[in-house]
């Protein structure tokens, strides 16, 4: 396993549980007993596992989502489907990088996939642009879009960026339209479709994949309209309280479910997506597993319609709520 960053909230659990490891090494290679100091360490790292993750803070969901060992939309596609065949271009200006996407089986099933791709190392993340889509991108995912439409393959989209690119180039080429064009798309199409917020959904490029019947968000994934920094930047004008802002925007999985923003948070290990791969994606591939098997037997009008009645319910407040 590739070295993990820790976050400053975990060090100490974190240098603990490396102890544990180390007593463990000892005990094998020199053949002592050490079974009492052992047990005595586990019952430490235990409290302490639990004392770190289970109130954790807005902020620190939000440290979590963006960690970069966190698996990404290849990562899901390679360990969820098989016979992936990734297809490239918007037929329009060229190729983003950004957005992935292409044909697929889930379990013998058809399916179009379509997501966001940030990268794993410094060179990747330069190449695909740190997961933040061009416009071409999005008309790609339109493309792919309406071919499984077409076809009637479902769409299954993973949504993890912080935002679309905002540079002027983006701009001249039509970067509102394609985002606006695309939520179209996902609106009115007429085969199932199902978004998973695996890391981070920022603004309108995430919203961009994220018109579907069914949204689901893992419980250390974040959603919003503009990053905590952003928000306090513009708001307060200063970035060094988006820990605070953080608590406002609402845009933790627990927050979005009681809204009715998303319709099921998808948990994770405890310690994070990214410190246990393998059982993070069965639970996400279970997951999708109901939700199409629901949705597979929905036909093409109700789809629509019961999609556009779930976005109407969505910002819909009594008095005393406010």
């Amino acid at each position: 396993m590739p070295d993990i960053r820790p976050l400053d909230f975990e060090r100490d659990y974190l240098e603990l549980k490396a102890k544990l490891e180390e007593l463990k090494d000892i005990a094998e290679q020199k053949n002592i007993d050490l079974a009492e100091e052992i047990s005595s360490l586990e019952s430490k790292v235990a409290r302490l596992k639990e004392e770190r993750y289970q109130n954790l803070t807005p902020w620190q969901k939000y440290q979590i989502a963006r960690h970069p060992n966190r698996p990404t939309t290849l990562d899901y596609i390679g360990a969820i489907f098989t016979d992936f065949i990734e297809l490239h271009g918007d037929r329009c200006f060229g190729e983003d990088p950004a957005i992935v996407g292409g044909l697929a089986r889930f379990e013998g099933l058809p399916v179009t996939v379509v997501g966001h791709q940030r990268g794993k190392d410094t060179n990747e993340n330069l190449m695909r642009n740190f997961g933040c889509p061009h416009p071409e991108g999005y008309r790609k995912a339109q493309r792919l879009m309406r071919q499984a439409e077409k076809f009637g393959r479902p769409v299954i989209c993973f949504i993890d960026t912080q935002g679309a690119f905002p540079g002027i180039e983006a701009e001249q080429r039509g970067q509102g339209w394609a985002i606006s064009q695309t939520i179209m798309q996902m609106a009115s199409l007429k085969v199932p479709c199902i978004s998973v917020v695996i890391g981070e959904g920022g603004s309108g490029g995430a919203l961009a994949l994220g018109v579907a019947d069914r949204v689901l968000m893992l419980s250390y994934s974040v959603y919003s309209v503009i990053s905590p920094e952003g928000c306090a930047s513009i708001l307060w004008n200063d970035a060094s309280r988006a820990e605070e802002m953080a608590r406002y925007l609402k845009m933790t999985a627990p927050d979005l479910a009681a809204m009715g923003v998303i319709d099921e948070i998808v948990p994770e290990p405890l310690e994070g997506a990214h410190r246990d791969n393998e059982s993070t994606f069965e639970v996400v591939k279970s997951r999708l597993r109901l939700h199409l098997r629901e949705l597979m037997e929905k036909n093409p009008q109700e789809l629509v319609h019961m999609r556009y009645r779930r976005l109407r319910k969505i910002g819909v407040f009594s008095e005393d709520e406010m």
